[in-house]
């Protein structure tokens, strides 16, 4: 599920047993602004933080933005196939 604002998305994790304190929920904007990525790709950048590390990461996550950005990814599709190539996940 991607949801249209990251504060849905959020919420829809904590449902599934995620916890995230209050410092990482500021780690998580902070990445957001630092990069000005959009809710669709701040969202992707938690869940393949997730995916990867089990845990929040804030230096993956943000080097996942980082790297969305400078490929100038748009989409989920291009964003796993980046992943992918990368043997991140």
């Amino acid at each position: 599920m991607l949801a249209a604002s990251t504060s849905d998305y959020l919420n829809h994790l904590q449902t599934k047993g995620f916890s995230f304190r209050e410092d990482t929920l500021g780690f998580i904007e902070f990445g957001k602004i630092y990069t000005a990525s959009s809710d669709k790709l701040v969202n992707l950048a938690i869940e393949i933080t997730l995916k990867a590390q089990y845990e929040f990461d804030g230096s993956f996550y943000i080097a996942i933005l980082e790297m969305f950005k400078a490929h100038n990814i748009k989409s989920k599709k291009a964003a796993y196939k980046l992943i992918k190539e990368r043997n991140i996940l």
